[in-house]
């Protein structure tokens, strides 16, 4: 079998895949690396794997239909994260080559960020430290406490489900609104997306990035929020109408919001909202520690294992279209298994 090839380039590989992922990954196969020191477009992609059976790639990394269409020897695509929206999957079908994607491992880290943001939110913490750090007083501002207050998380997926408990614990009330979902436990209380705006001081979107949901905090949600509540997203940029969140902070009726996505590349947040006095801004680090990250590269280790041993690899998105995987070891794959 020819090598894997690892997309990452060298400042990505530190932070999003690890040297104990590596040292296992090369323990299967022979690697290369991705040697340009940046993100490779649809024909650097193509160029710099050919000859590599499968394709361990970060989430910055796009596969459009050209790309599935200039690389012959392409078996397998893992995605070392859970976004596939920027893969083609259509066309990788069309190709016969397989795609995965790894497992959500930063739950924790999400969730313990949105408390963060909660009480920075509601004590003016970073306001102040950059009040000092300018050189002048900072303002003594009357703080809110997360006891008693009320949090509405919109979708109820992995990080919610992280998140609501650790709310219960600290005295909140928690409301979660997600019309696939049968939200039950302590504490917990379902309701519509309209009436969850209105009752919570703190709302926190964590729905899945779809067509569907596109603009779904748009002008008229914002409205629809309590006046002086605070807005947080640390799921996906396309979800928030900006335009329509800078018109809720100017006019007041938002006291402040926490971004740690938005529609700047790599869905970090827009610089526009970023630098605002009222807005926290992080670069799309919120999943960004060891733990999360070791996760989601060991998930791509142990893809690459299963296909060495003939197996449909977990978090595979197209395994009947995959007619290439035979020529990883064909006597052994058998497309309608599961993983």
């Amino acid at each position: 079998m020819g090598p894997v090839f690892l997309t990452h380039a060298p400042e990505m590989l530190d932070k999003y895949y690890g040297e104990r992922a590596l040292a296992a990954l090369r323990g299967l196969a022979e690697i290369r690396l991705n040697p340009t020191g940046a993100v490779l477009d649809a024909a650097g992609l193509a160029e710099h794997a050919r000859g590599c059976p499968i394709i361990v790639s970060d989430r910055q990394t796009a596969a459009p239909a050209a790309f599935f269409d200039s690389a012959p020897d392409l078996v397998a695509f893992l995605r070392c994260a859970v976004d596939i929206r920027n893969v083609d999957l259509e066309a990788a079908s069309r190709s016969g080559v397989l795609v995965a994607r790894a497992t959500p491992g930063f739950m924790a880290a999400v969730a313990e960020m949105a408390v963060g943001y909660m009480i920075d939110l509601a004590r003016g913490i970073s306001r102040s430290v950059g009040e000092y750090r300018a050189g002048r007083e900072a303002e003594a501002r009357m703080g809110r406490q997360l006891k008693g207050s009320t949090l509405g998380l919109i979708g109820y997926g992995a990080i919610s489900q992280e998140l609501a408990p650790v709310a219960v614990a600290l005295g909140m009330r928690v409301l979660v609104s997600d019309p696939y979902k049968h939200v039950e436990g302590p504490g917990l209380v379902q309701v519509g997306m309209e009436d969850l705006l209105a009752a919570s001081d703190f709302v926190v979107c964590l729905a899945v990035a779809t067509a569907e949901t596109e603009n779904l905090m748009d002008e008229a949600a914002f409205a629809r929020m309590k006046r002086g509540a605070f807005f947080l997203n640390l799921a996906r940029g396309n979800l928030v109408d900006e335009a329509a969140l800078e018109k809720a902070l100017e006019s007041g009726q938002l006291a402040g919001a926490a971004l740690d996505v938005g529609r700047a590349p790599d869905q970090k947040p827009s610089p526009r909202l970023a630098c605002r006095p009222d807005v926290i801004a992080t670069p799309h680090v919120a999943g960004l520690t060891p733990d999360a990250v070791e996760h989601q590269a060991f998930d791509t280790v142990e893809q690459v294992r299963a296909l060495l041993a003939g197996r449909i690899p977990a978090g595979a998105a197209n395994a009947e279209a995959a007619s290439r995987l035979p020529r990883l070891r064909s006597e052994k794959f058998d497309i309608g298994a599961p993983p």
